[in-house]
């Protein structure tokens, strides 16, 4: 699923970054924590896609966090 579509609350674990993220992005994405099989929790949805990642908040356009993939 696309981390867009969980809705606030949720827990889910990273699947993968889709190939429409640049490599730049992915870089900096990954230095924040996101890296495969890792939690996070969705805080929020709008305007912005805010989640938890161990203990960073980070906040994604939606742009970004429809090409992000999660598992429940």
């Amino acid at each position: 699923l696309p981390l867009a579509f969980i809705p606030p609350g949720e827990e889910v674990r990273l699947a993968g970054l889709g190939d429409e993220i640049d490599a730049l992005q992915r870089e900096q994405l990954t230095a924040y924590g996101l890296a495969e099989n890792r939690p996070l929790r969705v805080l929020q949805q709008k305007p912005m896609t805010v989640i938890l990642a161990e203990e960073v908040e980070l906040a994604l356009e939606h742009s970004v966090a429809r090409h992000i993939w999660v598992v429940r």
